[in-house]
């Protein structure tokens, strides 16, 4: 099962920096783990530095990808994002989204949901 659970991330953070470069942000890291948490994406436009978690869940699943981000699971990517901060300094505002992935039966990318500042630090 963990190889289809890869993929899936894979597909998922693939089709968010696609999204993010298409909107003129610079993907500068992808999976910057820390030992308090990890972040998706990390990237930057003249005005922000996001930090973006990528869910994603099959259409009809119950919930949306959204909801997964728990506040513990905020808190986790707050902590990363900070670490990440200290060792490269900004002055960028910083800005937490949420990328939603919608996948169909076969397991391809549907439909992609941006919830931009999904939540605050």
């Amino acid at each position: 099962m963990p190889a289809p659970q890869q993929s899936t991330g894979s597909l998922g953070e693939d089709a968010a920096a696609r999204h993010l470069e298409s909107r003129g942000f610079a993907v500068l890291r992808r999976n910057y783990h820390t030992r308090q948490g990890e972040v998706d994406i990390i990237a930057r436009d003249a005005r922000f530095l996001l930090f973006v978690e990528v869910k994603a869940r099959g259409l009809g699943m119950w919930g949306t990808p959204g909801e997964a981000v728990t506040p513990d699971k905020q808190r986790k990517i707050i902590l990363a994002a900070q670490r990440y901060m200290l060792d490269n300094p900004s002055e960028l505002q910083p800005r937490f989204d949420v990328a939603e992935l919608y996948l169909d039966a076969a397991g391809q990318p549907r439909k992609l949901r941006w919830l931009a500042d999904a939540f605050q630090a």
